[in-house]
């Protein structure tokens, strides 16, 4: 009995990319001696992508899409799209051809040796240099302060097996981190190394904020480095302010007609204090937002509408 891969896709507003990528995606899984599903999850569009999905799956049986209510960002989507999968093995591909469709069968052999989750790692960018380099700090960044060992430069997109996915459906996560996720739960892991091209049409649909969005969400679930950060640096300003407090009593007793502490270091102490506080306090709301959202117990996609499901 031939495997069968189900294939994930996450599209918004991709009316230019999307026809093509389908079926490049076909030929490509022709090629290939397996059975094959291609879920497409549509984040609400509004460019006429839902109009081209809803004649492709008339023709195609393997082709299914879901309609989800609203845009649920690009973190809850692709994870959603995951848990519907029914292959022994699920592949994560975005639409923009960022993720080149030749890797598909360095995949699915990696797959075959026995790896639980083989994902891309970047080694260039043909996307803009100083957007590349700020994703390289960061990944640094958070893989130095990370509980576990995270890998730097993986996009997200990769082979899953499917007892990853199944091990998926049992967490309760309503916003998964999900390249901090699969390291936490230890399953073997390997990378393949490619130059990312550019999206071939369309504009990104990333910005500040949701960049921001994702990099915060990585920093508060996979480390407490910040929160005990937080303690020492306060810690820290404490014994400093102790010290200028004692320095400045000291001084003023000795010094009782001379000395004029003035108002600049009062004004420089208050704005360097208010500064720190605003700052933690951020910090400190960015892990309260994320208790708030498992309190809540959100879904993680609503959907309206499935084609070609049946």
């Amino acid at each position: 009995m031939k495997k069968k891969i189900s294939i994930v896709t996450p599209t918004l507003n991709e009316r230019e990319n999307i026809e093509n990528f389908i079926s490049q995606v076909r030929e490509e899984m022709e090629k290939l001696e397996f059975e094959y599903e291609h879920i497409i999850i549509d984040n609400c569009s509004n460019d006429g992508t839902v109009e081209i999905l809803r004649n492709i799956v008339k023709s195609d049986p393997k082709v299914k899409v879901i309609l989800n209510s609203r845009n649920f960002g690009s973190v809850r989507s692709p994870f959603y799209g995951l848990l519907q999968c029914t292959g022994d093995a699920a592949i994560l591909i975005n639409a923009d051809f960022q993720d080149p469709i030749d890797l598909i069968p360095k995949y699915i052999d990696k797959w075959n040796e026995g790896k639980d989750i083989v994902l891309n790692e970047k080694l260039k960018s043909d996307e803009n240099k100083f957007v590349f380099l700020v994703r390289k700090l960061f990944y640094n960044f958070i893989s130095k302060i990370s509980e576990v060992g995270l890998k730097k430069n993986i996009t997200g997109s990769g082979i899953y097996d499917k007892k990853v996915i199944e091990r998926f459906k049992t967490l309760n996560d309503p916003y998964p981190y999900l390249r901090g996720l699969i390291f936490e739960l230890g399953y073997k892991i390997d990378t393949i190394k490619f130059n990312q091209p550019v999206r071939k049409k369309g504009k990104t649909k990333h910005n500040f904020f949701s960049m921001y969005d994702i990099a915060m969400l990585g920093i508060v679930k996979h480390s407490k480095l910040p929160l005990r950060l937080m303690t020492m640096f306060g810690f820290l300003l404490s014994m400093i302010s102790l010290g200028v407090g004692l320095f400045y009593f000291f001084y003023k007793i000795f010094f009782w007609n001379t000395f004029s502490a003035g108002v600049a270091p009062l004004v420089i102490g208050l704005f360097l204090l208010g500064a720190v506080q605003i700052f933690l306090i951020g910090l400190l709301g960015e892990y309260i937002g994320v208790i708030l959202l498992h309190s809540r117990n959100l879904p993680l996609v609503e959907e309206k509408e499935r084609l070609n499901f049946d």
